[in-house]
Parts: structure tokens; sequence; C-alpha cells
């Protein structure tokens, strides 16, 4: 967030010259007066300018944006940034070559990156949190299906088998997937163990 000090004869001549500076509208700053200065007498002998402190009130999606830009050029990606913010969220989709690069193992790179944007646009603790879903070519709503179709697989081992079976570590995101997707069998039961950045998922039959 931009902030600046501007003086001026009165605080609304300061404001006027923060704003024309910021090049923004009144609603899109917080301002702080730091003196309201004095107009001295006769208006001349021992007049004192106002002197007031202007920021650009946080914009989540540009700070975002502006992040995320910096970050794909130096990673040598060119790419399109679709933002979209309601109700304390922000969905990002990127689009673009080597999207491949921006997902990574398993999603890892998109994971770090949309916690890094997460860092970035919640900085500022006084304003509410905001959370972050970062997306590209619809990968995980195809994760997602994938996961689940995989849990529903290993739900019908377990119980041909009767044995329990511990799946491959997953991030936090992932094994949600896991256990939602279990969470309706009444045979089947599902907990995690181990710590990060090993946890896993366990399936087993319900005793």
């Amino acid at each position: 967030m931009k902030t600046i000090e501007v003086n001026g004869r009165t605080v609304d001549e300061a404001l006027e010259t923060a704003l024309k500076e910021l090049k923004v509208d009144k609603d899109k700053v917080t301002v702080e007066v730091i003196d309201e200065g004095s107009r001295g007498f006769l208006n001349l002998i021992g007049a004192k300018p106002a002197r007031i402190k202007v920021t650009i009130k946080r914009n989540a999606a540009e700070d975002a944006k502006e992040f995320l830009h910096d970050v794909l050029e130096a990673m040598g990606i060119n790419a399109e940034l679709e933002i979209k913010e309601e109700k304390g969220l922000l969905s990002i989709n990127i689009s673009g070559d080597k999207m491949g690069l921006v997902i990574g193992y398993r999603g890892e790179t998109l994971d770090s990156l949309q916690y890094l944007t997460s860092l970035v646009v919640n900085k500022n603790h006084e304003n509410e949190y905001m959370r972050v879903s970062l997306d590209t070519e619809h990968y995980r709503q195809k994760r997602e299906e994938t996961l689940i179709r995989f849990a529903q697989k290993i739900a019908y081992k377990v119980k041909k088998s009767g044995r329990p079976y511990k799946l491959e570590p997953m991030n936090p995101y992932e094994r949600r997937i896991i256990h939602s997707a279990l969470q309706e069998y009444n045979d089947i039961n599902t907990y995690s163990e181990g710590e990060e950045p090993f946890r896993r998922v366990v399936v087993s039959i319900k005793r």
C-alpha cells in the first residue's frame, strides 16, 4: 500500500493535492491528519500549513496481480490472470503457455504460489482475512476428481482384504478430499497419521 505525506494551507487542500498525486478518488484512501495547521493572524502572520498522511486502501486483487506477475515473469512464463473477488474469497485463474511449470509435481508449485499469494494479500492484519484460490487449466477440479476415484478404489481394496491401507503423503487439501470422499461409507474409516510434510491418510475397516 502506497502512503504519502502532503502539506497544504488546509486539510482539504492537502487532501486534494494527495489525490492528484496518487491518481485515485477520495473513497480509495484513508487519511490521517498529522497537523491541522493554523491560519495565523490575518491569515498571514504565524500561519502554519496543514499536514496529512494519505494511504491507498488495500486492493487484494491488485496486490495479487502484481505479485504473481513478478513471480511468473521471473519464471520465464508469459501468462494472463483472471481474478474474481467475492465474499472474502479471491479466485485467481492463470492461463498461458508452460502451465505445467506453474502446476509442478502434483500441484506443489501451484500450492506454493497460492500460499505466498495469500501471505501477500493478507499482509495487513487490520483488514478482514481474504482466502485465496489459485488454479490453472482446471487443475484443482481434475485433481479432485482423480483423488475421489482413487479413494473409492482404495476403499474397495480395503473392504475386500480387510486390511488397512496407507496412502502416500499428501498436503492438507488433498487429505481433506480423501476423507470427504469416504465419509459416507458405513464400513470404512479414515484418519491421518504422521507429521507434515509426510502426513498421510490411512483407510481401514470400521470396527
